[in-house]
Parts: C-alpha cells; structure tokens; sequence
C-alpha cells in the first residue's frame, strides 16, 4: 500500500469515530446514554429473601456501583441522580441440580434473585421494572458454607451485568 492510501484509510477511521462519539449516546464501553445525563443514584438493595446471607445485599450493591464507576461517565450521588437504580434481593435458594441413579444430588444449585426499578428522570420512557436471576453450581459434597463466597462472586457478576445491560446499554 501507498503512503497515500495508508493516510487516506487513517483519516477516514478517525473521522468515523469523530463521528460516532459526537453523536454523544454511543461510547465505546457499549453504553447508551443520553449527553445530559450526568448522575446516577445506586440505592443499597434491600434484601427480602427467606434465606439470610448477611453480606450479598452490601455485595451486590457496591459491585453494580464500582460497574458503573469504571464503564460510564456518571457521576453518582446519593440523592435525586438523573438515572436511579432501586433493587431488592427477593430470592436465595439452594436446591439439587443434578441427580444421581441413587436419587442422590451430585450438584446443588444456588439461585440468586433480584427486582430492580430503573429511573430515568430526563427520559421516562426508559423507565422499567425488571427480575433477574443468577445461578452457579457447586458438588453436593462440599458444604454450602465452604463454596458460598466464591458462588456469590459468579452471581453478582452476572447479575450486575444483566442489571448493566438492561439500563445502560439497552440490551
């Protein structure tokens, strides 16, 4: 290739990302937000479910906080945000996931479930409530207690992108 071509190509590749982020709703982190929403309210998810974890509803909470910290330009506040997430932690389960021809569980599953209101106060239209449920498998021989951690771990991550996805990055 010329020194010509090669330049043109470049130019016309920074010419296009001028272009797509000065529409100011794309950005390159997949996120969809309107160039006059500037601040987030992340409200502390309150937890409803039968079964007590004491640390998920603090977990999940600052896991979603620290996702939009890192993959957006929001600022968040603690009050009156241009866009508010309110959630509630409204299932926890462990249940066999796999049986053995003894009838006995080889896998147990632990199920996270969520609800989550998302406000957007310059645009209501976006405006949504939605349930999400995560869910990671573990042997039935080992105690919940032993695994527990590291399970909540792999829920949250999910949960927080599926929570991400659905208002944000209008997915």
């Amino acid at each position: 290739m010329t020194p010509n071509k090669i330049t043109a190509r470049l130019a016309a590749l920074f010419l296009a990302a001028a272009l797509v982020s000065a529409c100011g709703i794309y950005s390159f982190t997949g996120t969809s937000i309107q160039p006059d929403v500037k601040s987030i309210t992340i409200n502390h998810f309150e937890y409803t479910a039968a079964t007590v974890n004491p640390s998920l509803s603090n977990d999940l909470t600052e896991a979603l906080r620290t996702q939009f910290r890192k993959m957006t330009r929001l600022e968040q506040v603690d009050l009156d945000g241009d866009l508010e997430i309110s959630g509630k932690i409204t299932g926890y389960d462990i249940r066999a996931s796999a049986v053995t021809a003894g009838e006995v569980a080889a896998q147990t599953r632990l199920t996270v479930t969520i609800s989550i209101e998302f406000t957007n106060r310059k645009y209501p239209e976006d405006d949504c409530e939605k349930s999400f449920s995560g869910y990671a498998d573990f042997d039935s021989m080992q105690p919940l207690e032993s695994v527990q951690d590291e399970l909540c771990k792999q829920i949250i991550d999910k949960l927080v992108d599926d929570i991400f996805n659905a208002t944000v990055a209008n997915w």
